[in-house]
């Protein structure tokens, strides 16, 4: 049997919008020959965000009582003073202050419904953003030829096989690394423009010159209408609803970025009640390499939309926040000095932010340590102390109820570290 990671490797297979237009009449004909599910029982759903690029956690999050990262960073490090000339950061501890431009944050800290995890990273010291990324989304840090990724398993783990189409959905113009696999998952870069698109070569053939009809008919293999059977039942759920028209919750406005356009749309298709359970969306522009900036800048604008985004679609959820857990990610962190350039380099930890109420919140799990010299990864790194795969196996577990680490994130053993209650 044909793996749908094999498919889309040989074929290319995604689901996008392309901005004009709908969906191909062949399409629709094909989906409305497919028996429409009836209505789906209400399920908890996990909303992952990649943030790509490799977010530095120490500015998101500043352990700002910590005399080396001041030293370090002469002009970007930040101060909780109010007595400050500039923007102070956000006292969540008395040691742990967040980013002025994240205050959307604050109060669900606050209200116990955010937990933030620092010092989180891979075991595998790798600072390549496509290898680090591979293996976070993988879920094998130290293991290249896993097929599939955490999410997908996730899929399959839950054990709905004859559930929705729509069970695993990624806001994306093509399926990520963490949604391959044999279990259904479709991408979706807008439900407004549902369409199917085709690169490269099918048995041979040039496709290129084809319509999509004499694809879709001259494929003798069956390949394409067995594989794309969630696609075809996908747009079918979606054709019925009118998705152009989406009204978020009375004052919720979404940023208009790419993420918060991907948060307001995995939010449409929660209340659609589509049967989906794990949801995916990205966040790019984190490689801060040159003129960072502190107070505004890069980063500043990159954390104030990752947290107004977030917060929008939380707000938007309204009664439905029991039933979502929202967790980011990122490759890897920043160097802890920062460079003649005004920005960081590939580091080793970061932090990441999970929000829900079932979430240990209110508090900074995890361990750093002073960042002097001998306690730096390599001499120049915050270290990582939590391994993702103990964060990421214990909000599964918990809010999805999946209990089998061993097929979740093989080769690992470790312990959770309560971040959920």
């Amino acid at each position: 049997m044909t793996s749908r990671r094999g498919f889309l490797k040989a074929g290319g297979l995604a689901l996008f919008g392309i901005g004009m237009g709908g969906v191909p009449g062949f399409l629709a004909n094909a989906a409305a020959e497919i028996k429409q599910p009836g209505l789906f029982e209400r399920k908890k759903i996990l909303v992952c965000i990649f943030q790509r690029g490799a977010m530095d956690g120490l500015m998101a999050v500043t352990p700002f009582t910590d005399e080396y990262l001041k030293a370090a960073r002469p002009s970007l490090f930040m101060s909780a003073a109010k007595i400050s000339a500039n923007k102070p950061l956000i006292d969540l501890d008395g040691h742990f202050g967040l980013h002025p431009s994240m205050a959307a944050f604050e109060q669900v800290f606050r209200d116990k419904r955010m937990g933030i995890v620092h010092g989180i990273g891979s075991p595998n010291n790798t600072r390549s953003h496509f290898d680090a990324q591979d293996y976070m989304e993988s879920g094998t840090p130290f293991k290249k030829s896993t097929e599939s990724g955490w999410l997908n398993r996730a899929v399959g783990l839950l054990g709905h096989d004859a559930a929705s189409p729509l069970r695993g959905v990624s806001l994306t113009s093509s399926l990520p690394r963490s949604f391959y696999g044999d279990y259904p998952a479709v991408a979706i870069s807008s439900l407004k423009d549902f369409n199917i698109q085709m690169k490269g070569n099918i048995n041979g053939a040039n496709m290129a010159a084809k319509s999509f009809e004499d694809l879709y008919d001259q494929t003798a293999s069956g390949l394409l209408k067995e594989t794309g059977k969630e696609s075809f039942e996908a747009i079918k759920m979606l054709q019925k609803t009118d998705v152009k028209n989406y009204k978020p919750a009375t004052g919720v406005v979404y940023p208009n970025s790419a993420l918060g356009n991907s948060l307001k749309q995995i939010a449409q298709l929660i209340k659609m009640n589509v049967g989906m359970e794990v949801a995916f969306a990205e966040s790019g522009g984190w490689d801060t390499h040159f003129n960072q900036g502190r107070e505004t800048g890069i980063f500043a604008r990159n954390v104030n939309d990752l947290s107004e985004s977030i917060m929008a679609f939380w707000t938007d959820m309204g009664t439905l926040q029991d039933d979502v857990t929202v967790m980011t990610m990122t490759e890897f962190g920043r160097t802890v000095k920062q460079n003649g350039t005004g920005g960081t380099d590939h580091g080793r930890a970061s932090c990441n932010f999970i929000l829900g109420n079932s979430v240990n919140g209110g508090l900074v799990h995890g361990i750093i340590n002073p960042l002097t010299i001998e306690n730096l990864e390599d001499g120049r790194d915050l270290a990582v102390t939590t391994d993702f795969r103990a964060v990421f196996s214990e909000v599964a577990d918990k809010h999805l109820k999946i209990n089998n680490d061993k097929i979740l994130f093989p080769d690992w053993s470790g312990k959770k570290i309560g971040v959920m209650s």
